[in-house]
């Protein structure tokens, strides 16, 4: 196995970054961090990270660094501005995106990179926040096969399974086929579970029933007993989930391939987002298919 790197720049400590840094920590890796609030930062600080006042600054400080950001402006601004990793990053540094955004995007951000010699990965991520506290993610990686085996040690101590899918942006194709297959596990959740209340139902038996049959998902074990509970808070946001079905259903017209039933569901998500519910978690959509009943 390649040798462990020394430092790991780790840029965005959010919901997902934030666990992921943490399990670089345990892993025995240096971690210098960078987040645009400070304070988000801080648990990882106490952990024994080190802070960076600039992307750029935590890339002059490490060997790799990961990104772990909402959207693609962010990445674009983080690896390519002005305070960027691009201005400290030499020749064979590498990066790795753990964010999902558009693949487009993607691929340019790795042929700019790539003029300075650095290695670009895509590597997604799913799992949600437990996967991310677990060290248990999907990994969806893309990028130069050649040199996978760079980038693996790293991967091994964030995911339990990482899959190579192709070239730079392939990670995030993967990803966004992945989005719309959870994205109706959700709403076919919430739709089960309105349904079996308007029933009079026992909600916790229905809940245990369905989940020794063929219902059965990842989505359904940990969001069903959060809508049991009335439990909004976010693994992922409404409004991030808002912005990979954007992603999706835009390069789906390019390609040329329908998504009817996913442009339905970034439409019930919206109806949470208008209604300042945009930060709740994804589960909260059981609230809009119950009140349609109403």
């Amino acid at each position: 196995m390649p040798e462990q790197p020394k430092t790991i720049g780790f840029i965005g400590t959010g919901i997902m970054g934030a666990p992921m840094a943490a399990n670089l920590l345990k892993a025995g890796c240096r971690v210098v961090v960078h987040n645009r609030t400070k304070s988000r930062a801080q648990p990882l600080l106490e952990q024994g990270a080190l802070w960076a006042d600039t992307p750029a600054e935590a890339a002059e400080r490490a060997d790799f660094v990961i990104t772990c950001l909402p959207n693609t402006p962010d990445v674009q601004q983080v690896l390519l501005g002005p305070d960027g990793v691009c201005q400290t990053a030499r020749a064979e540094f590498v990066c790795i995106d753990t964010s999902t955004i558009c693949p487009d995007a993607t691929r340019t951000i790795a042929a700019l990179l790539g003029q300075k010699g650095v290695l670009f990965f895509d590597a997604p991520v799913s799992g949600g926040q437990i996967g991310a506290v677990e060290g248990k993610l999907s990994i969806m990686l893309g990028g130069p096969q050649e040199h996978i085996e760079t980038v693996r040690p790293i991967l091994e101590m964030l995911g339990r399974t990482i899959t190579y899918c192709g070239p730079v942006g392939c990670g995030q194709m993967t990803k966004l086929a992945n989005q719309i297959m959870v994205i109706h596990t959700i709403v076919s959740i919430a739709e089960g579970l309105a349904f079996a209340k308007k029933a009079g139902l026992n909600l916790q038996t229905t809940l245990s029933a369905v989940l020794a049959g063929a219902a059965y998902s990842h989505s359904l074990k940990h969001l069903g007993p959060k809508i049991l509970a009335g439990d909004w808070k976010p693994a992922f946001k409404v409004d991030l989930q808002i912005k990979d079905l954007n992603l999706i259903l835009n390069y789906a017209q390019r390609i040329g391939q329908p998504l009817p039933a996913t442009a339905l569901a970034r439409e019930l998500l919206s109806i949470l987002s208008a209604r300042g519910r945009g930060q709740d978690g994804t589960q909260a959509l059981f609230e809009v298919i119950e009140q349609m009943g109403q």
